[in-house]
C-alpha cells in the first residue's frame, strides 16, 4: 500500500490521477468528522424517550451524554500520536470499529449502565477517528491546496453539532431512540469499509509512544471535564470539584514537566509559546464552549417555550450551517493573506453579538427573532473557526500533524464539556432563583420537579389541568431568565476571547498557514 510521506507526497506528482483521489479522501475525513462530532449532539433530542424507556435518572442521563465526551477529550491526544506512529489510515479504520461496535451495544443491551459503558466506549472510537481525519489531510494535500481541505474539514466540524441533531430528529419523527444507535453504526459501518481505500500515511521516524505523557495528559483532561460536568450539579464550589479541578491543573503541570524532559515528547508544550499555535487553540476552545453551551439553551427553548416537536425544533437550526460552512471554505485563503488576527477577532466579536442577541429572547419570541441570532453566531464561528484550526496545524512540522490535529481535538472536546457545564450551571441558579417564590404556594409533591427545571414544571402543570396556567407562565419567565443569564455570560466570553486573540495573534506579517515547514527550536542542552 502506497505511503503518504510527510514532505514528499505521492498525491502531488499525479495531479490529474490525485484529484479525484484528493476529493474522495476529503469527503470521507469530512464525513467521518461530522459523524464523531454529530453523535455529540445527536442525543440532545432523544433524552425524553430514553428516559421513559430505560428508567433513567437525570444524572445517568447526563452521563450517557458526557461519557462519550469525556472519553474522547481524554484520549484524542495519545490517538493522534498513534497515528503518526502506526498510520494515521489504520487508525482512523479501527477507530471506526470501535465506534460502530459501541453504538450498535445499545441495541441488544438497553439499561442505563450499559447506555453510558457503551457511550464510553464510543467516545474511545471517536478520539481515535478525530486526529486522524485532519492529518490524513494535511499530510496528503499540497501546500496550494492545504488551506481549503482544512477550511472545509473545519466548517463541516463545526457544523457537526447541528447535523447531528437534526438527523436525530428526523429519526425520532418515525421510529423510536434505539433508532439513533443504529444510525450510527450503520454510518460507522460504511466509513469504516471506506476508509480501507485510502492511501496511508505515517510519520517515517517512528518515534516510540511517550506512555507517560499519555496518562498524565488524559489525567488532566479528564479531571478538569469531569468536574465541570459534575458542577451544575453539586455547585462550582463543592469539595469534590474543587479537588478535581485542583488535580486536573496539577497533572497538567506534571505533563508539562513530562514534555520538556522528554526526548520523543507526547506534545512539544513550547509549540504554544508560537502566536498561531497558542492563540488558534484558544479560539477553538472558546468557539466550541460558547456554541455547545447556547445549543443546549436553543433545543429547550425551540421544545419548551416555542412548542416544537424534536424534528422541527432540528430543522429550525439547520440553517446555521449554510453560512458556517461557505465561508469556513474561503476563510483560510483570506486569512492567509492578512493573517490570524483579524479574522478571528472579527468571527469572535460577531459570535459574540449573536449570542448578546439570543440573550434578548422573551416568552413572546418568534422563530424569526431566533433565527436571525443563529445566522449571526454562524457567520462569526465560519469566520473564525477554520483560521484558527489552519494555524494551529501549521505551528507544527508536517510529520507531527497527527498529534496537531489531536490538539485541535481536545480544545474543542474540553471547550464543549466546559461551556455545556457552564451555560447549565448558570441556567439552572437563574431559573431557581426566580421559581423560588411560587414554590411554597404548590403542594409539597410537586415543588420538588417545579423548582428542578421547566420541563418537569410544564409536565406538573399538565396534570393539575387549567387552572395550572398562571405556573406555565411563571416558570416559562423563570427559565428564560436563566437563559438570558447564561446566554449573556457566554457572550462576554466570546467578547473577551476576541479581545485577547486581537492583541496576542499574529498579523498579516506572519504567514501562519504556510505549510507547516517551520521548525521547531533545538532544546536546550
Amino acid at each position: 500500500m502506497e505511503t503518504v510521506r510527510p514532505r514528499t507526497s505521492a498525491l502531488a506528482s499525479a495531479p490529474e490521477r490525485l484529484s479525484t483521489a484528493q476529493r474522495w479522501m476529503l469527503a470521507l475525513s469530512c464525513s467521518a468528522v461530522a459523524l464523531v462530532v454529530g453523535s455529540m449532539a445527536a442525543l440532545y433530542t432523544a433524552l425524553p424517550e430514553l428516559a421513559t424507556a430505560t428508567g433513567a435518572t437525570q444524572k445517568q442521563l447526563t452521563w450517557i451524554v458526557d461519557g462519550y465526551t469525556l472519553a474522547l477529550a481524554c484520549l484524542v491526544l495519545p490517538a493522534g500520536a498513534l497515528g503518526d506512529r502506526y498510520g494515521r489510515r489504520v487508525v482512523l479504520v479501527v477507530g471506526l470499529f470501535v465506534f460502530t461496535l459501541a453504538s450498535a451495544m445499545p441495541l441488544v443491551f438497553d439499561s442505563p449502565t450499559w447506555l453510558i459503558g457503551a457511550r464510553a466506549a464510543a467516545g474511545v472510537g471517536a478520539a481515535l477517528v478525530m486526529p486522524s481525519t485532519l492529518s490524513l489531510l494535511t499530510a496528503g494535500f499540497p501546500d496550494d491546496r492545504r488551506g481549503n481541505a482544512v477550511g472545509l474539514w473545519a466548517g463541516v466540524a463545526g457544523a457537526g453539532g447541528v447535523l447531528g441533531i437534526l438527523g436525530s430528529g428526523l429519526l425520532l419523527e418515525r421510529w423510536s431512540w434505539l433508532s439513533v444507535f443504529l444510525a450510527m453504526a450503520v454510518a460507522g459501518a460504511l466509513l469504516m469499509v471506506a476508509g480501507c481505500t485510502i492511501p496511508e500515511s505515517v510519520d517515517q521516524e517512528r518515534p516510540a509512544m511517550d506512555l507517560w505523557g499519555a496518562a498524565t495528559s488524559a489525567a488532566a483532561v479528564g479531571l478538569i471535564v469531569v468536574a465541570a460536568i459534575e458542577a451544575p450539579s453539586r455547585g462550582w464550589l463543592d469539595p469534590l470539584v474543587i479537588v478535581m479541578f485542583v488535580g486536573g491543573v496539577l497533572a497538567a503541570g506534571i505533563f508539562t514537566l513530562i514534555e520538556l524532559r522528554t526526548a520523543q515528547p507526547l506534545l512539544d508544550v513550547r509549540l504554544f509559546a508560537r502566536r498561531g499555535f497558542a492563540a488558534g487553540t484558544m479560539s477553538v476552545t472558546v468557539q466550541f464552549l460558547v456554541t455547545f453551551g447556547v445549543f443546549m439553551l436553543l433545543v429547550q427553548f425551540l421544545q419548551l417555550i416555542l412548542g416544537y416537536r424534536p424534528l422541527t425544533s432540528a430543522l429550525a437550526m439547520a440553517p446555521m450551517v449554510v453560512p458556517m460552512v461557505a465561508i469556513s471554505a474561503v476563510a483560510p485563503w483570506v486569512a492567509d493573506r492578512i493573517g490570524l488576527r483579524l479574522p478571528t477577532f472579527a468571527g469572535l466579536v460577531v459570535l459574540g453579538a449573536g449570542l448578546v442577541a439570543v440573550s434578548r429572547l422573551n416568552v413572546d419570541s418568534s422563530y424569526l427573532d431566533v433565527l436571525w441570532p443563529l445566522l449571526v453566531m454562524s457567520t462569526g464561528l465560519g469566520l473564525c473557526t477554520a483560521p484558527a484550526t489552519a494555524a494551529i496545524i501549521a505551528g507544527t512540522p508536517v510529520e507531527k500533524h497527527g498529534v496537531a490535529a489531536a490538539v485541535n481535538d481536545a480544545a474543542r472536546e474540553v471547550g464543549a464539556a466546559i461551556g455545556i457545564a457552564v451555560a447549565g450551571s448558570i441556567l439552572a441558579a437563574g431559573y431557581s432563583d426566580r421559581i423560588a417564590p411560587a414554590l411554597p404556594r404548590l403542594p409539597e409533591a410537586a415543588r420538588e420537579p417545579v423548582g428542578d427545571s421547566l420541563a418537569a414544571a410544564l409536565q406538573v402543570a399538565e396534570r393539575a389541568g387549567p387552572q395550572a396556567q398562571p405556573l406555565v407562565e411563571f416558570a416559562k419567565a423563570a427559565f428564560i431568565h436563566g437563559a438570558q443569564q447564561s446566554c449573556l455570560a457566554l457572550g462576554y466570553v466570546a467578547f473577551a476571547a476576541a479581545v485577547i486573540v486581537g492583541i496576542w495573534a499574529p498579523g498579516r506579517t506572519s504567514p501562519f498557514l504556510r505549510s507547516g515547514r517551520q521548525r521547531i527550536p533545538e532544546r536546550a542542552g
